[in-house]
């Protein structure tokens, strides 16, 4: 195997790591952020274990988070609960940062 080989080895290894990391963080986000939502719309127990699964699961319809920031609008609409979609964005963000830590923390 020569050096070049090598190195692309270690790249493709190591994208397919940071791609890992990254599904690993942004469900952890989800989950998080689903949480939050379901106490925001008066759920809790395993109505807020549920809930916080959906969010995850919409997730994974498209690419992006629209598709999340969309399912938690509808909802919070839907409940007349009062969050803002700059509060949504900020803790989609802020979820975000802690599950990307919590991730590299446990690799």
């Amino acid at each position: 195997m020569t050096t070049f080989d090598k190195r692309e080895e270690g790249f493709e290894k190591r994208f397919a790591m940071d791609e890992e990391s990254r599904f690993k963080a942004l469900a952890r986000r989800n989950k998080k952020l689903g949480l939050w939502a379901a106490e925001k719309l008066g759920l809790a127990g395993e109505a807020a274990d549920a809930y916080a699964k959906e969010v995850v699961v919409v997730d994974l319809e498209e690419a992006g988070d629209d598709d999340v920031f969309r399912k938690l609008r509808a909802d919070f609409d839907a409940k007349g609960v009062d969050v803002s979609d700059h509060q949504i964005r900020r803790n989609m963000d802020e979820f975000l940062a802690a599950a990307v830590a919590e991730v590299k923390s446990a690799g």
